[in-house]
């Protein structure tokens, strides 16, 4: 079990302290350690992970004679140098009101089939207050407006995947160990696109968490999220020239408590240049336009 975390003092020991039942027997020690690795906080947030029961380690403590980088990928990555398990959960260290109930839900794939190799989790995003108003279904911004749409042209086989960069996700460490890790906020999606390539889609699994609440981000601070994303999506799964994306785009709404896809048409057909068209008829005078080294009959 590991947390990635960057001050997130006001969060982490919640977190620990709902997990650590899953560490002991009467639980059927689900989880054999929580590990929060530390990606250089200046809070508590080490002190309040440690005081809740977790593992601490700070990102130069493992793998110390490696230069550290900065970001969430370097300590995800350097995680695996710091547990023992066969399965690792990730679960982002700044999530609000969190439920245990993610664990079980995430593993219930890897240890009853033997086909996923990674599991995703994917959820409501509450942005603000879940009060039921229009902000109550708002956060996932960088899903919706960059991601869902690069996939539907660069690997659209990913387009039912509802939470393609959510950070909460289980993987068997057989494939951990032999990925890249992608550096900062790419690290989830190119894990994804690296599973996919590797083991298909019988690879993957997804389970639904219900809601997700964390702390949301500023303009500025998505920004940058957003171009570790399109980095790490553009390293794996770029476009050859000429080829060709989805006509669609596949978006998930709930309906009666369902995730149902909604499906948009992407138009792709560009217009030529304008003067390649030859004698364009002028708006309103009818007939068609011919194009430039179209067969024309009358000069046969």
């Amino acid at each position: 079990m590991v947390l990635p975390a960057l001050n997130e003092a006001a969060t982490v020991g919640g977190i620990v302290t709902a997990i650590r039942p899953l560490t002991t027997s009467a639980c059927g020690r689900l989880v054999d350690e929580i590990v929060v690795m530390d990606s250089g906080s200046t809070d508590r947030t080490c002190a309040a992970a440690a005081e809740a029961g977790a593992r601490v380690f700070r990102r130069d403590d493992v793998l110390p004679t490696v230069d550290v980088r900065p970001g969430k990928g370097e300590v995800l990555w350097r995680s695996l140098a710091a547990t023992t398990g066969d399965v690792v959960v990730f679960i982002d260290a700044d999530l609000i009101g969190f439920e245990a109930d993610f664990v079980p839900a995430l593993l219930g794939p890897l240890l009853t089939e033997a086909d996923p190799m990674l599991v995703k989790g994917f959820y409501r995003r509450p942005l603000g207050p879940d009060t039921g108003t229009a902000d109550g279904d708002g956060g996932g911004r960088v899903t919706e407006i960059l991601v869902r749409p690069l996939l539907a042209q660069l690997r659209p086989e990913l387009g039912g995947v509802i939470q393609p960069i959510g950070g909460e996700y289980a993987a068997r460490r057989e494939f951990l160990a032999s990925a890249s890790f992608a550096p900062g906020y790419g690290v989830d999606i190119g894990l994804l696109l690296d599973a996919h390539e590797r083991y298909g889609l019988p690879g993957l699994a997804q389970v639904n968490l219900g809601a997700r609440r964390h702390r949301n981000r500023d303009l500025p601070e998505l920004g940058v999220m957003s171009g570790h994303v399109l980095s790490a999506v553009l390293d794996r799964a770029g476009p050859e020239p000429g080829t060709d994306g989805a006509d669609s785009l596949t978006q998930f709404v709930q309906v009666g408590g369902e995730w149902l896809p909604r499906e948009h048409r992407v138009p792709r057909a560009d217009r030529p240049p304008m003067r390649a068209l030859r004698n364009p008829s002028p708006a309103g005078r009818g007939g068609e336009p011919g194009w430039a080294g179209q067969h024309d009959p009358a000069t046969s």
